[in-house]
């Protein structure tokens, strides 16, 4: 059976992650937030090709690591993830983070994006950065 949960990109080479792993550790934040998934489609790309869908879908002109689209339904999570492979790695250089653990750290936060967490109000911010902490603390358990 094929996974619902699929990587590509839109213009640029994949990026190299345990990709089996990242679906068996998502299918498990799923289940452990009490969701069931039904598709998820990451899409990596540029700087660039983000700032444009920012700019189209969501009327924003800034650059930014990530934008969710949320298709889920009441008990099925579904969704698009777009992810800045450009701004991930900066991100990364940046907290002097490994490349690799950010992304998933990217990667966890738009699934909490589609199991209803935001991240707008300070509140809201830390409630998602303990869970993001917490799923990442497990991640290499898969």
């Amino acid at each position: 059976m094929e996974s619902p949960i699929s990587f590509s990109t839109k213009s640029i080479p994949l990026v190299s992650l345990n990709f089996e792993s990242i679906r068996s550790w998502l299918n498990f934040v799923v289940e452990t937030e009490g969701s069931e998934m039904s598709e998820i489609n990451f899409v990596f790309c540029t700087d660039e090709e983000l700032l444009d869908i920012n700019v189209e879908f969501l009327q924003h002109d800034t650059f930014t690591d990530i934008i969710t689209f949320d298709y889920s339904t009441k008990d099925h999570i579904s969704g698009e993830i777009f992810i800045s492979q450009d701004r991930v790695v900066a991100n990364a250089t940046r907290m002097q983070l490994q490349v690799v653990d950010e992304f998933h750290r990217i990667i966890v936060h738009g699934v909490l994006h589609l199991l209803g967490y935001k991240d707008k109000s300070t509140t809201e911010k830390s409630i998602m950065t303990s869970k993001e902490d917490y799923y990442l603390s497990l991640q290499t358990k898969f």
